[in-house]
């Protein structure tokens, strides 16, 4: 008897499976955007965040991802780093680092830049936490060589690191007074949405490493 009703359990389990009845919701990918003024939404709605607009964008898409919007405005890359514990919690499967902004406005020695994104890398690295790095540019004020030394720093860290790089966070927008608020260097709403736009396809690539490992 026992045996037949676990028969029975087995071919109405089948039957379900062949009708093609839904399977449990994939588990969301969890993100952090550790970042400056230029994530957090700085003079904008909340809604639209860079961090916001990317995930409604990915969710168009299909893509399951929940992301948290861990964006302090003035940040540098130290502030970053002093705070990685407390904005990266523990079940966050990856990490976009867009930071070095307010570094490269306040002419901060690169060395000193590289060292603090370095420690971030490492810190996520050793947590098991994926990375994207995003990049920045330095202005022109402080001279050719303070440029080189900046401009450096995120190539040689995605290089050594072996984490993707997103060369300009501001590709698109920089200068583009049409795109940014009256300050020149924060991003309108729309400026944002050029942003997600132009970033989006390597953030999907990023996800897909990310559930590429979860298999």
């Amino acid at each position: 008897m026992h045996i037949l009703v676990l028969g029975l359990a087995l071919m109405t389990a089948g039957t379900a499976l062949a009708q093609g009845q839904p399977a449990a919701a994939a588990k969301p990918i969890k993100l952090v955007v550790l970042g400056d003024s230029l994530s957090a939404g700085l003079g904008l709605p909340a809604a639209t965040a860079f961090p916001e607009r990317l995930q409604k964008s990915l969710r168009s898409k299909g893509m399951a991802v929940d992301i948290v919007n861990a964006g302090v405005s003035g940040d540098t890359a130290s502030g970053g780093r002093d705070r990685l514990d407390w904005s990266v919690p523990e079940g966050t499967d990856g990490v976009i680092v867009e930071l070095g902004a307010n570094d490269a406005l306040r002419g901060t020695d690169p060395a000193v830049t590289r060292a603090a994104l370095s420690d971030i890398l490492t810190r996520l690295k050793a947590r098991g936490i994926a990375v994207m790095l995003c990049g920045m540019l330095a202005p022109p004020n402080y001279g050719s060589d303070f440029a080189a030394r900046f401009n450096a720093i995120y190539p040689d860290l995605a290089k050594s690191f072996g984490v993707p790089l997103y060369p300009f966070f501001l590709e698109g927008v920089a200068a583009d007074a049409a795109l940014n608020q009256a300050d020149g260097i924060h991003p309108t709403a729309e400026g944002v949405d050029v942003i997600v736009k132009n970033i989006l396809p390597m953030v999907q690539a990023f996800l897909g490493t990310i559930s590429g490992q979860r298999s």
